[in-house]
């Protein structure tokens, strides 16, 4: 996998406002306000910065919280979890392992199989419709 690097100004340039203070400043959308948090078509999420395949429809949940959520990633490969201990919390930041741009967080209160929940910002997404 070949890690895309970019600064500062390229980014700025390649992503709109809302989504550079998510994807490039660890930020966060409101909760209900995001385009895919009751989004239910068939299809592949993809990184907001780089196009990779995260997630795909089949793992969506709605989790009552207001962001999209999945249990599983499409390949674990394709993400990376770090410590996050801002806001006086230590959490499980998740990232996309090709560009770094921040996706979410995720929590040990998911659905089986796995018992996780990925909460994630529609802002750091596009979705890629496919056939079922």
């Amino acid at each position: 996998m070949k890690k895309i690097t970019k600064s500062e100004a390229e980014w700025k340039a390649l992503l709109s406002s809302e989504q550079f203070y998510v994807a490039r400043q660890k930020g966060t959308e409101r909760p209900f306000t995001g385009e895919f948090w009751d989004h239910t078509a068939y299809g592949i999420y993809r990184c907001v910065g780089c196009g990779t395949a995260l997630f795909a429809s089949d793992t969506k949940f709605d989790a009552g919280c207001g962001w999209p959520s999945y249990f599983e990633p499409l390949d674990p490969a394709n993400v990376k979890e770090e410590t996050d201990m801002s806001h006086g919390m230590i959490r499980t930041e998740v990232m996309c392992n090709v560009c770094d741009s921040h996706l979410g967080h995720v929590f040990p209160d998911g659905p089986p199989p796995t018992g996780l929940r990925y909460c994630i910002n529609s802002l750091s997404l596009t979705f890629e419709a496919i056939k079922p």
